[in-house]
């Protein structure tokens, strides 16, 4: 009787480690191979937080679930960012080929392979997901590894997304007969009317209220059935239960988009993990090893749960808490942290090295560069990716999550405060109420692990710098869930000071 597919990849996998040099160092590989091929044994789904970023070319633990992959005697998908798979495709899998004296067929492509072929397939995993939303008759129930999972819940509010900006509103017109025309440009003029009306907000969105829906809704009666494809699909959603539509603006342009989802994915999402085993991978999605509040998010079942700690050696950087900063939602906020931030740079003014200063406050983002750009000029930079290693860095959190990899790394991040979604976004409000009617814990199983995710994603590259994170948000030593965002930091060095020499040791 042969002996177990993890029992072969722990052999195998200890060999390679044993006599490859250039195999990354990475102390769960043994075990990470073994959950992966035990998977695909009992054909049962498992959850991995590698605690390593997803989103990094250079990630050691893919060796741990492409060798069992491509010792499975049954086809596996692989799904991985496009921008990886020519790394995987051309560079890591022969190489594991030649190592492991395999020769499994890899087919690479957002459509599936046909029905005869047994080998690895290589799909971006919107594409598969956007298949598994809308065609699952094309797909196989072969095992699926999702190579940065922590992004299925964007993948899947884009996918499930329908939008309408100013090119479909002249499609509409053309598409009906010219006795319509002036109707619907009647209809755009009162929507744009009414969304100008609205009090300003840092995020240019606003959930469409009653009126607005019955607006459009009305307009839908009186129009033909040759409608274009994307009016069709807002009007099929428009008329279901729970669906979040929303408007976003550009002033300047005098122009504005609608959109429209679903507000509960656990109903799409839940029948796709139930179809085949699955190896979830991602970063830290969770502070609970379980990870209930990610799974709930998706609606994924019972699963296998580990996460994998970071080295407490190799993954150290220094963090810098003041405990005497004013609460972030004070009028004494903003100007003390304008003066403490200056106060740190001018500590480092015959150092100059890349900083990164993290603000989501759109106003204040703004303010700060001006004034920073006034002592340091052209150091500093606001969201832009042409920079050098001497650069100031004023950015929001998405602008850095977008382009951390293609930028120095920092020897110093300030960060203003902390990541957690703010209700004064239409969207992240809707959501919440969401959670609120089903009596849910919307600050725990929301707000706060998606603002960790954030946290945890953004100071990665300080882990290999070394460097210095500065947090000027109290509510880490003032709240009870501070507790948990010093948990999502760790490990690290705790210091009270600035000391200019743990720079010169970054």
């Amino acid at each position: 009787m042969s002996q177990p597919i993890e029992v072969t990849t722990h052999i195998i996998l200890r060999d390679l480690l044993r006599h490859q040099p250039t195999i990354d160092d990475w102390n769960h590989h043994l075990t990470m191979a073994r959950l992966v091929a035990r998977a695909f044994r009992l054909s049962r789904s498992v959850l991995i937080q590698a605690g390593i970023p997803t989103h990094r070319a250079a990630a050691p633990y893919r060796l741990s679930y492409l060798i069992p992959a491509l010792l499975w005697h049954e086809t596996v998908t692989i799904a991985i960012s496009t921008v990886f798979q020519t790394q995987l495709v051309e560079h890591q899998i022969p190489q594991l080929q030649h190592w492991l004296g395999t020769s499994k067929p890899v087919y690479c492509g957002n459509t599936p392979p046909p029905p005869a072929f047994h080998g690895l397939w290589i799909v971006d995993p919107q594409a598969w997901l956007r298949l598994q939303l809308y065609h699952p008759d094309l797909i196989g129930t072969n095992p699926i590894a999702i190579d940065g999972a922590d992004d299925l819940e964007n993948w899947a509010q884009a996918l499930l997304t329908v939008r309408l900006n100013t090119q479909d509103w002249d499609s509409l017109r053309l598409s009906q007969p010219a006795n319509m025309w002036e109707e619907i440009i009647a209809v755009k003029v009162r929507s744009i009317a009414a969304l100008w009306q609205r009090p300003l907000n840092p995020y240019n969105c606003y959930l469409l209220d009653a009126d607005d829906r019955l607006t459009i809704a009305s307009l839908g009666k009186l129009l033909n059935s040759q409608l274009p494809a994307n009016w069709q699909q807002f009007y099929q959603e428009l008329a279901q239960p729970e669906r979040l539509v929303w408007a976003e603006i550009d002033r300047a342009r005098g122009t504005f988009s609608l959109a429209i989802m679903p507000t509960d994915l656990v109903t799409r999402l839940a029948p796709i993990w139930e179809r085949q085993p699955t190896i979830f991978i991602t970063s830290a999605v969770d502070l609970n090893n379980k990870a209930i509040g990610y799974r709930q998010e998706l609606g994924i079942g019972e699963v296998t749960s580990v996460k994998f700690p970071l080295d407490r050696q190799a993954d150290l950087y220094k963090l810098y808490i003041p405990r005497w900063m004013p609460m972030p939602n004070t009028s004494k906020f903003q100007p003390v942290l304008v003066s403490e931030i200056k106060h740190l740079l001018k500590l480092i003014d015959d150092r100059p090295k890349f900083v990164v200063i993290l603000i989501q406050d759109t106003p204040l983002k703004a303010q700060l560069a001006s004034v920073l750009a006034a002592e340091w000029g052209r150091r500093v930079q606001v969201e832009r990716t042409n920079l050098t290693a001497t650069n100031i860095l004023v950015s929001g959190w998405e602008f850095w999550q977008q382009h951390q990899d293609d930028l120095p790394t920092p020897e110093l991040m300030i960060i203003a405060t902390l990541p957690i979604p703010s209700l004064e976004d239409p969207l992240v409000a809707a959501k919440v109420s969401f959670y609120k009617q089903q009596k849910q814990d919307w600050f725990r199983l929301y707000l706060l692990p998606t603002g960790l995710r954030i946290l945890h994603r953004a100071i990665a590259p300080m882990r290999s710098s070394h460097g210095i994170v500065a947090i000027f948000d109290n509510r880490i030593d003032r709240r009870i869930y501070g507790k948990q965002v010093i948990a999502a930091l760790n490990p690290n060095i705790r210091i009270k000071y600035l000391d200019l020499s743990w720079l010169d040791s970054a």
